[in-house]
């Protein structure tokens, strides 16, 4: 018989928790041969609290219910237990013998499984199976017919122009229409995005969390609508590129029929898995015109500006010279190639640091890139750097544009030893020999030492010499006090507790700013009884309140700490059963942190 409505009744005053020592996660049936048609149970139990429960593959039966949950709380000698049981209605549909597998779960981090189970079934009435409009999952979860739920809820990628030039940008946002409640969603499959270069304007996880919801009429219907998940695209090349679909599967409510005088008063609802996918789009990529091409243009698309500047004007030769490119604007700034330059043969070139100030949103990508060009003059004379040309594609206008730089004239006069250096043109490759076969004449004599001075056999060659193994006696020393300090399992644990609980308290407080009350209260309890347990040398089966406070206690600390201990634990064992709202969350964790401290500072 299915559990429809089930009452849980806490104990608000628990003063203890057990962890449990033989933890069993069991499967049992109510008959193991049934006929077709007939109906039998399934039960699933644990005696503990878990994480999480996976139900197993009901495949060969028809789920009529489920799960059906129960919990129950029972407190023996101020031990708390906590047990919990699933079950599940069924029903045989073909004769066979059929095997239920095992049901999972997570206990305390460990990983649980059940029992199988054999199920014989025999010939019985024929049984219908109605699965025109919904189909049983076996989570127990109904899957939605598409036909019911394609014009409630359903994605459209919408671009901001489908007929471009390549390089060109295009915005892509996948947009959520519904006329239903969604309870939960999760990506299935992304877009490949092939024939793109393309950049998110904000991770998909950012964006559902900070999904915008208005009203839109789309062919005379009312939605609520959200982009989930926006792109920037620039097609990389011309013909006609496809947008993959993006898959999604939500879970949503809906309406079901009353079937009894509870259901028509509070009314009646299903939950229904519905997969969506969204049709693709076309984009139409077509080349940038031949004609009046310049021949600087390199693949630019967008609308840009350009400013060129240089650190100085006059230097001397085999000196720096800091020549600088800012390319500003809005489009394919990023995928800018190698500028052509063009800079006198005595100058020796570097190739540029380029360095980015570039954002991507809703509008696209724009900002701008800097170009900086270590440029060396090798010998003396008055050059000229030509005024640097860059081209780009404007789509607006349908038009090239060149932008041209001003010349710039650099005065390099005679610097040390120029004699004695190689030039080099902008491209490396071409060598100009300014000396002949006659060098520079050093007519600085240096430093000159005295042999009778040498390191070697000084009072600091000896000491290097006994530094060694002085190290490694040092390092051998160091090596046994950390065995030594390893091998008491006890004081190892003790002194880690502090680290553990800092751990624990990083999530509880994790939690708090989430707003999370269960799982914050959860885990400042985790944290102080895994901190005691390891700090005080008890075994989890052992921790209540009488050995805490008399461990506590012989270790020399003071009553109003434990007291305060005592009192945060049965705060938090009544926040995690029941919803207490005068317990102040921030309180419990100020308490909580303050108590480790004081049993650190003490112990």
């Amino acid at each position: 018989m299915k559990l429809k409505y089930h009452i849980l009744t806490l104990l608000l005053f628990c003063t203890t928790y057990l962890y449990a020592q033989d933890v069993k996660f069991t499967a049992s049936v109510s008959k193991n041969e049934v006929a077709t048609g007939e109906q039998f149970q399934v039960d699933f139990s644990i005696n503990g609290q878990i994480d999480e429960f996976t139900p197993p593959n009901f495949s060969g039966f028809q789920v009529l219910s489920g799960p059906n949950t129960s919990q129950s709380v029972s407190i023996i000698n101020g031990r708390t237990t906590v047990s919990a049981a699933y079950s599940y209605i069924l029903m045989g549909v073909k004769e066979g013998e059929f095997t239920i597998g095992s049901a999972t779960t997570t206990y305390n981090g460990r990983k649980l499984s059940t029992n199988e189970i054999k199920i014989k079934v025999i010939k019985g009435r024929p049984v219908q199976t109605n699965r025109q409009n919904l189909n049983a999952t076996d989570d127990g979860v109904q899957q939605g017919n598409s036909a019911d739920l394609s014009k409630s809820l359903f994605i459209r990628a919408v671009v901001d122009k489908s007929n471009v030039y390549v390089g060109q940008q295009i915005t892509l946002s996948y947009r959520l229409y519904t006329k239903i409640g969604i309870e939960q969603s999760q990506v299935d499959k992304l877009p490949d995005l092939n024939g793109f270069w393309n950049e998110d304007v904000k991770n998909l996880a950012q964006q559902q969390q900070q999904a915008q919801w208005h009203i839109e009429t789309l062919n005379g219907v009312r939605y609520e609508a959200a982009d989930i998940k926006q792109t920037i695209l620039f097609p990389d090349h011309a013909g006609n590129l496809t947008i993959d679909p993006i898959e999604m599967t939500f879970l949503v409510r809906q309406q079901a029929p009353a079937r009894d005088i509870m259901d028509q008063f509070f009314g009646s609802f299903k939950e229904v898995k519905y997969k969506v996918k969204s049709p693709p789009v076309v984009i139409h990529a077509k080349p940038t015109p031949d004609a009046g091409k310049p021949d600087s243009f390199t693949g630019a698309v967008g609308h840009f500006t350009m400013e060129t500047t240089i650190d100085k004007n006059e230097l001397k030769a085999n000196e720096a010279l800091n020549y600088k490119i800012k390319i500003t604007g809005a489009g394919n700034i990023k995928l800018l190639k190698t500028l052509n330059t063009s800079f006198p043969a005595d100058f020796e070139k570097y190739d540029p640091k380029v360095s980015d100030t570039i954002t991507t949103n809703e509008s696209g990508v724009s900002g701008s890139r800097m170009y900086n060009y270590l440029l060396i003059p090798r010998h003396q004379g008055d050059y000229t750097i030509e005024p640097f040309k860059f081209s780009y594609f404007n789509p607006a206008t349908n038009k090239y544009v060149t932008l041209t730089a001003q010349p710039f004239h650099i005065k390099v006069n005679k610097g040390l030893n120029e004699n004695n250096v190689t030039a080099f043109s902008a491209d490396k490759q071409d060598i100009k020999q300014l000396g002949k076969d006659i060098r520079y004449i050093k007519d600085d004599a240096g430093s000159l030492t005295n042999q009778s001075e040498s390191f070697f056999g000084s009072f600091f060659y000896y000491l290097l010499l006994l530094l060694g193994p002085a190290a490694c006696y040092a390092a051998f020393v160091y090596r046994n006090k950390v065995r030594k300090d390893n091998s008491d399992i006890v004081a190892v644990k003790s002194r880690r507790a502090a680290k553990l609980a800092a751990k624990h308290l990083a999530n509880a407080h994790a939690q708090l700013t989430a707003r999370n009350s269960k799982e914050f209260f959860e885990a400042i309890f985790k944290g102080l009884y895994g901190y005691l347990s390891d700090k005080l040398n008890i075994p989890p089966a052992d921790l209540d309140r009488e050995n805490i406070a008399s461990a506590l206690k012989d270790k020399g600390l003071d009553d109003a700490p434990i007291k305060q201990l005592l009192d945060t634990l049965d705060l938090c064992e009544m926040a995690r059963y029941a919803p207490v709202t005068h317990i102040s969350a921030q309180e419990v964790y100020d308490k909580a942190k303050g108590v480790i401290q004081d049993i650190e500072n003490k112990i």
